[in-house]
């Protein structure tokens, strides 16, 4: 199957997405939920989180709030995630709670 993305030694497509112009974002995780201020932009499908401690993440709208029955995401990992496209509905925010302890989430839009 033809493909525009790089290839690896055997010649395997590799999944790469350009980080999006002004797409940085950061989430203080902490004792209470707190979610990204500037909405991802209409036309972003695919983030990128990185998060410095063990936190508790849930995707939604302008109100969403984390709760420790939410998802959890490990520290150290730096991880994709769809939200929207193919008929899916945007997400436009994310909010985090930390697990045990203050730490910084780290999101990236990409194109």
């Amino acid at each position: 199957m033809p493909t525009s993305l790089p290839t690896d030694s055997n010649n395997n497509p590799i999944p790469a997405l350009s980080l999006k112009e002004s797409g940085a974002h950061s989430i203080a995780a902490g004792i209470a939920s707190a979610r990204n201020a500037t909405a991802f932009a209409s036309d972003t499908q695919i983030i990128s989180v990185y998060a410095t401690v063990p936190v508790y993440i849930r995707f939604g709208d302008a109100t969403v709030t984390a709760t420790t029955s939410d998802h959890f995401f490990p520290a150290g990992f730096y991880y994709d995630f769809a939200i929207g496209g193919d008929g899916v509905a945007h997400k436009t925010h994310m909010a985090v709670l930390r697990q045990s302890t203050d730490g910084t989430v780290y999101i990236s839009e990409k194109i």
